[in-house]
């Protein structure tokens, strides 16, 4: 029995009721890539990192978040140059199929990441806080400063408000 295991030309087959391989030993699908898939995911691989590249050159990424995308782009390559790295990965994680395997450490890479953003926004909210309260107290200290040279602590400053009668009539504002 045979059946399409990634969206494009990428197929497993697995033949026999004990789920053996074709062509292989061990149990496990085979995963055999086209030329032509090898080639487009490569291409995909090399435009991600390019991409990345771009961001960094504009300011929209800055470089110490750059290094887990440049290792997903590497990642990418090399599972488009070697897929048969993937059967090795799957070995080693001690799952049969490959579809797992690849799935398994997409899921784990989201969750890192997802992890990582959530420390990040967690400290940027405290800094945010924190440069908030300073700003107010700055600002408090400037209008008791102002305050203070207002009632008459001004070095010969003279202190007019409308309608207290000092020095006749006033033009609005404006």
């Amino acid at each position: 029995m045979s059946w399409l295991a990634v969206a494009g030309e990428a197929v497993a087959t697995v033949s026999g009721p004990a789920g053996e391989a074709a062509g292989g030993e061990g149990g496990s699908p085979q995963v055999s890539l086209t030329p032509q898939t090898r080639v487009l995911a490569a291409l995909i691989a090399i435009a991600f990192t390019a991409f990345v590249l771009d961001l960094i050159r504009r300011h929209r990424l800055q470089e110490r978040y750059s290094v887990i995308w440049f290792a997903a782009g590497l990642a990418m390559l090399l599972g488009a140059a070697f897929p048969g790295l993937l059967e090795v990965v799957a070995g080693l994680m001690g799952v049969r199929d490959t579809n797992v395997a690849l799935f398994s450490l997409i899921l784990l890479l989201l969750l890192g990441l997802a992890l990582n953003f959530s420390i990040i926004a967690s400290r940027q909210a405290e800094q945010i806080t924190r440069l908030a309260q300073e700003q107010a107290i700055a600002t408090a200290e400037e209008q008791a400063a102002s305050a203070v040279s207002a009632v008459g602590g001004g070095a010969g400053e003279e202190v007019r408000r409308p309608g207290d009668g000092a020095g006749g009539s006033q033009a609005p504002p404006g």
